[in-house]
């Protein structure tokens, strides 16, 4: 099934996408350093489900725009996902995939307007209470060493080194044993061009620093700590060598205390799971969208 491309003007910027399908809108987000083509095994997958699946390459990642007004928080890109679901027409049938930073994207979203999304389906980062929980642990703040280094100004200059050797290794180490050579060349594409590399970093730098925050996007920044209301499916690879298993482990008792939430771990992937093994986690996906309003399968 051929992917169209498209783009579509959101909060002043002009955000390229991928898209397969019709029906109810599914909205696909990726992370770092990625691009919307990671969703190249899903979008088909959920086009055949009766899904108009759309996966848009984040601010500042190419072929998007890099944003004039700077803002790379995570309400940002959480409130660039609801004005997409205004812009493509979408309903309370619509729903809400994303992954790492995409995940991040997805809390906000899904909380800050929860009329917009029926159901939520998260990956490879937990929702933030209990990443809160696991910044705190010698293990996973060794994992987490880039997020300090890209504060300095010195890795605008080290990750473009070499074609981007930088992110080859990342990939690596997320994601052992994982040949990656269909999906780093358009990852480097979206980030090969200082602009998009210095959006992309300043993710980072507007999380952990402060960096263009604007007090203007604060309700939808606190609604991005909470846990979506709506039905939630929360997938971690076993290995992933980016954030660990026993981090996301601290999100299972808190998703299953909603009704239709739940956690799942993804065996014999890392970070990337949803390349590494898309049979598995789309089925775990589709299932999870299927079901009916009380968690049971939908007849």
């Amino acid at each position: 099934m051929e992917l169209r491309e498209g783009t579509t003007t959101v909060n002043d910027v002009e955000l390229a996408h991928l898209e397969v399908g019709d029906g109810p809108l599914a909205i696909c987000l990726h992370g770092f350093p990625d691009s919307a083509w990671t969703w190249r095994h899903l979008l088909p997958a959920l086009a055949d489900a009766g899904y108009r699946a759309v996966a848009p390459f984040l601010r500042g990642y190419a072929p998007s725009a890099v944003p004039a007004d700077g803002r790379y928080q995570t309400a940002a890109l959480g409130l660039d996902a609801c004005g997409l679901h205004e812009a493509l027409g979408g309903d309370d049938d619509a729903v809400l995939i994303g992954h790492d930073w995409g995940a991040m994207a997805a809390y906000v979203a899904a909380s800050h307007e929860p009329q917009r999304w029926r159901r939520v389906v998260t990956m490879a980062v937990p929702p933030a209470a209990a990443v809160a929980q696991g910044l705190t642990s010698y293990d996973q703040l060794r994992r987490s060493w880039y997020m300090f280094f890209f504060q300095h100004p010195l890795a605008d200059v080290v990750v473009g080194l070499d074609d981007l050797a930088f992110i080859d290794r990342l990939w690596a180490d997320w994601s052992p044993g994982y040949d990656a050579g269909e999906d780093l060349p358009r990852v480097k594409d979206a980030l090969r061009d200082p602009a998009n590399l210095a959006a992309a970093l300043g993710y980072y730098r507007a999380t952990l620093s402060g960096v263009g925050v604007d007090p203007a996007l604060d309700e939808a920044q606190q609604a991005g700590n909470e846990l979506p209301p709506q039905p939630t499916l929360y997938l971690h690879g076993r290995d992933d060598g980016c954030m660990g298993v026993e981090v996301a482990e601290a999100a299972r008792p808190l998703l299953e205390a909603r009704p239709g939430s739940r956690m799942e771990v993804v065996d014999g992937t890392g970070h990337f799971l949803h390349l590494e093994a898309p049979e598995v986690v789309g089925r775990l996906v589709l299932g999870f969208l299927a079901e009916s309003p009380a968690g049971s399968s939908a007849g």
